[in-house]
């Protein structure tokens, strides 16, 4: 008896493996090239700045306050676009966010014109450009972290984030290769800067995905006729049983204690990973490459490197249900990767090297960081959460830019703000390790069952 109960057990979890295999090879294709698509859009103002600086007469400063502010519009509508989210459905209001940005973003390359036009300054049009793209593209991440939270249960989801995550190195690696080979190739033709040609060109993925979207995804469980009823019924009881004990009222999410640690591991890690993310090209021209192409082929490498050393740690992570320590060495990790690669700047193969340390300690913690949310919220206070973390933690792509213009402007050096970008990765590990054990209990717990399971 006990036997033939074991072998039933291990009978529906090989339906339950399969079930969920179909979810994600329908529904995580599709939201990784998005996000490769928005990544895109969003990190080739490094790149253009390699040469927009000089074509519009910007300084420094003017660049990193235009990088930056595109976080002041998407920390002002992050939380709204959520909540419309939550109500309208994912498939609608992503397509409408894909769209809208992928406009803004190609009208970035006419800042010159569309100041003349609008009769101010150019560095005003720049400045009003990026604000309008963090509004329009408000809600994307968040809003896709709450839509896998729709379908899959805590302890499931390490391994779906790192391969909807995996996007972001993926996209940086060949963004680098073809925003250098755009800008190189293309400038002059039809009277139109490379980096002009670039933010046109890599505009074009986003309106094509949207389309995608609109007509391939569905809101949620219920809609997605592809599946049986059977698998739509498994797939509510695991949501069903993983919401007992979360914040469900919105009211709750703005006083809760864990979602605002929450909120300082991503504000500290990602203004190490933002601040690496859009000086890197600088960086590496400050080492004495002059190639667009070159310095766009070098920014792959980091970024390659480090699509390798997320897969296998969420997969480890996914293995043995734990989760502190593998989110917070990899912060630790990256921190002594940008310090490092600032105090051998001068040496481009070590800077290399040690660049790729730091993008691939960054990235490695992210896909196991963007589980802890569903730990503790479901509903709408997941949808309002996610987006309040989101929200505040990413006013770090103003301290991660800002803080490197600040550094060369005070020392004239463009790596010393990198040491200060370094910290900030290390208190993000100390405040990951300071994660109350009864938050990953849950998630561990479903681990290992599913380990017992195998086992047996």
């Amino acid at each position: 008896m006990e036997h033939q109960q074991t072998v039933d057990a291990v009978r529906d979890q090989a339906f339950e493996d399969r079930t969920y295999r179909k979810v994600i090879l329908r529904i995580l294709p599709v939201l990784l090239l998005c996000y490769m698509a928005a990544y895109l859009d969003r990190v080739n103002i490094g790149f253009a700045k390699l040469s927009m600086l000089e074509d519009l007469q910007f300084s420094n400063t003017v660049y990193a306050l235009g990088a930056s502010v595109f976080f002041w519009g998407y920390f002002l509508f992050e939380v709204p676009s959520n909540l419309l989210l939550h109500r309208y459905g994912a498939r609608f209001w992503i397509a409408r966010i894909m769209m809208s940005w992928a406009i803004i973003s190609m009208a970035v390359a006419f800042t010159q014109p569309l100041a003349v036009f609008f009769h101010v300054e150019s560095s005003t049009m720049f400045y009003v450009l990026r604000f309008l793209l963090g509004i329009c593209e408000a809600g994307f991440f968040p809003g896709v972290i709450l839509y896998l939270n729709y379908w899959f249960p805590t302890h499931r989801q390490s391994r779906v984030m790192s391969g909807f995550l995996m996007a972001m190195p993926v996209s940086l690696t060949l963004g680098g290769m073809l925003s250098g080979w755009l800008m190189t190739s293309m400038d002059g033709w039809h009277g139109m800067a490379g980096w002009q040609w670039m933010l046109l060109v890599e505009g074009v993925p986003s309106v094509i995905m949207a389309v995608v979207v609109f007509t391939c995804l569905c809101d949620n469980i219920d809609k997605a006729s592809w599946l049986s009823d059977k698998e739509k019924l498994l797939l509510k009881a695991n949501l069903q049983q993983d919401e007992r004990g979360k914040v469900s009222r919105l009211a709750d999410v703005f006083f809760n204690p864990r979602v605002w640690l929450l909120v300082f591991i991503l504000l500290t890690f990602n203004t190490g990973f933002y601040g690496l993310a859009f000086w890197m090209p600088s960086i590496i021209k400050s080492a004495g490459v002059t190639s667009t192409l070159e310095i766009g082929l070098l920014t792959a490498i980091p970024y390659g490197v480090a699509v390798i050393a997320m897969f296998l740690n969420a997969r480890h992570s996914n293995r043995t249900g734990e989760r502190r320590f593998h989110a917070a060495i990899p912060a630790f990790i990256g921190g002594c990767g940008l310090i490092l690669s600032a105090a051998f700047a001068h040496d481009i193969t070590l800077s290399i090297l040690f660049l790729t340390v730091a993008a691939s300690g960054v990235l490695s913690l992210m896909p196991i960081f963007w589980t802890l949310p569903g730990t503790v919220l479901s509903g709408v206070a997941a949808a309002a959460g996610i987006g309040m973390i989101n929200a505040i933690g990413n006013l770090s792509g103003f301290t991660g830019s800002m803080i490197t213009a600040m550094a060369e402007e005070m020392t004239g050096n463009i790596n010393n703000g990198t040491y200060v970008l370094g910290a900030c990765l290390f208190v993000s590990g100390l405040l990951i390790l300071a994660i109350p054990a009864a938050m990953l209990k849950r998630s561990d717990a479903g681990a290992r069952t599913r380990l017992e399971l195998e086992a047996a």
